[in-house]
């Protein structure tokens, strides 16, 4: 049955909400919300070994410059993400780090550095050690299936920094190569809502927070 005219307003005015808080920073999707969390699939040998490669390259997340001026830029961006974070994140050198990595693991994915910020804010609202309903675990909210399908089994490393942004950066090219570049639907998967709009509509509005023109 179709909700009245009525029933349809509050609900479009309660979504409306949600994305202006999310987008705000006020308050992360799993505090709204049920959590969602990416379904396990099967992976053809391939694809399993070529993700598998992926996430056991265990090089450090320092950024190489071709240039000075995409170092400088770099170090802008650094500088202006750093201040969007203290509130977050009051420490220079946990921020500095974090977003080192952030940064690195979304180049090394072929990644909007913006939208993972987006995304990270949404899932965890910047909390290493978050878990939530279903057990997906730190800041990009990491299934632990994950760990066994790609790794050792050992799901306690995805509270590690850079292993989490690893596995959660991998895992989105991932699903994006799945949907073959459509961002509504990766979005959707990695969160366990396919073609449902509020998740990746909550983070492409926390997206915005994080732009940089540069």
């Amino acid at each position: 049955m179709n909700a009245s005219p009525g029933a349809s307003a509050l609900i479009g005015r309660r979504q409306g909400l949600l994305r202006l808080l999310v987008g705000s920073g006020a308050l992360s999707f799993a505090d709204l919300v049920l959590a969602g969390g990416q379904i396990e699939e099967p992976l053809v040998d391939s694809v399993r070994t070529a993700l598998s490669s992926a996430i056991q390259n265990s090089a450090p997340p320092i950024p190489e410059f071709a240039d000075t001026e995409s170092r400088l830029k770099y170090l802008r961006w650094l500088g202006a993400m750093s201040e969007r974070l203290k509130k977050k994140k009051p420490d220079w050198e946990t921020r500095k780090e974090f977003l080192q990595s952030v940064w690195y693991e979304s180049k090394r994915a072929g990644l909007d550095v913006a939208l993972v910020m987006g995304l990270i804010q949404v899932e965890s609202n910047f909390r290493k050690f978050a878990v939530s309903r279903v057990g997906a675990r730190g800041y990009m909210q990491v299934m632990p299936f994950w760990t066994r399908v790609l790794g050792d089994g050992d799901a306690g490393k995805l509270f590690h920094m850079q292993t989490n942004l690893r596995f959660g950066c991998v895992i989105l090219r991932h699903y994006l190569e799945r949907e073959r570049g459509d961002m509504f639907m990766a979005l959707g998967r990695y969160n366990g809502s396919r073609g449902k709009a509020p998740y990746p509509s909550a983070v492409m509005g926390a997206k915005r927070t994080w732009d940089w023109a540069g």
